[in-house]
């Protein structure tokens, strides 16, 4: 798919067919497209836990998403946890932050890992949706997240059932300054 139509078609979808799964082949893809993402001074501390298993998804969804959530991406057939390594992206050798921003960079540079994601599922026909309120505790608990990782997010992967209009958006002379 063309790059400008895979950003124009991009949508988070609500309602999944439980009928169609992602393959191992696939997610693979979609894995090496976030990779593919920049990140600072090539630290690449983006870390993703993909669930597959059906009990396990069962398990992530019931006991570690709101109940809003876990509706939301009921149907999907991966369920992929998000996280960075903290205190290097961002950060000397010594381990003193950069700037103010400190582990906002390992966020920053897991956010365009994720877009990459999303964007790569979306040109092989696979819909998405990013997830930020999930319970952290009881997925570094379930999926053996190491305590040095900060778990950002859960996307959900599989087939919608429905294909989301667009939102409003805001114009470039509403967000952008020139100088």
């Amino acid at each position: 798919m063309e790059f400008q139509k895979v950003v124009e078609t991009r949508r988070s979808v609500r309602a999944f067919n439980p009928l169609e799964k992602v393959s191992g082949q696939q997610m693979r893809e979609i894995l090496e497209a976030a990779i593919l993402a920049p990140s600072w001074k090539n630290s690449q501390t983006a870390r993703y836990y993909c669930v597959v298993s059906s009990d396990l998804l069962e398990k992530v969804r019931n006991e570690c998403l709101p109940e809003f959530n876990a509706n939301s991406c009921q149907g999907a057939s991966v369920l992929v946890v998000t996280a960075f390594v903290m205190n290097r992206s961002g950060f000397e050798r010594d381990g003193q932050a950069v700037n103010e921003l400190g582990n906002g960079w390992g966020i920053y540079d897991l956010a365009l890992q994720n877009e990459n994601m999303v964007l790569k599922a979306k040109d092989l026909g696979i819909d998405s949706l990013i997830m930020g309120i999930r319970d952290e505790a009881k997925l570094r608990e379930l999926l053996e997240v190491p305590k040095d990782q900060k778990i950002v997010s859960v996307i959900a992967f599989g087939y919608g059932m429905v294909e989301p209009e667009m939102p409003p958006r805001k114009k470039d002379t509403e967000i952008a300054r020139f100088f």
